[in-house]
């Protein structure tokens, strides 16, 4: 699995104009499920995106996580992170798992950071999402599973 943490200042995602998810301060994670993943992948994806060391410490350095700070979690499934673009102009999506197995490895994601983390936020799998998010440093990290 593919996970594109993104520290935030705020983070919502709407559907047909209604919000479905909304954070302050935190992570907002886009989530990708290839087709060679696991139930184990989206557990230790899970592990990685509440554990991973992302907010400053008192002397401003990244050493405290979402276990840490008990920030907000808004995850967003996008299939088009497995995305190989290497040739011509259009990406092919031969990587990314169907959406049966993604829409069930998203929902195992989902569980698996509940279980770790008291505020976790969802986007729609499937729906055309608009997200809107403060990307604060801005700290960006590709995680992988």
């Amino acid at each position: 699995m593919i996970g594109l943490l993104q520290r935030v200042s705020s983070a919502s995602v709407s559907v047909g104009g209604q919000c479905v998810g909304e954070i302050g301060p935190g992570l907002m994670v886009l989530s990708c499920v290839r087709r060679e993943d696991t139930p184990k992948d989206a557990a230790r994806l899970a592990e990685r995106i509440v554990g991973y060391r992302v907010f400053p410490d008192e002397a401003g350095r990244m050493n405290r996580s979402l276990a840490d700070t008990g920030e907000g979690l808004l995850l967003v499934p996008q299939f088009t992170l497995a995305a190989d673009t290497r040739k011509g102009t259009r990406a092919s999506f031969t990587k990314a798992a169907a959406p049966e197995m993604g829409q069930e490895y998203f929902d195992l994601l989902v569980k698996a950071c509940r279980d770790l983390h008291p505020d976790v936020q969802t986007g729609e799998f499937g729906a055309d999402m608009q997200v809107s998010l403060v990307n604060d440093g801005p700290v960006t990290f590709w995680l992988e599973s």
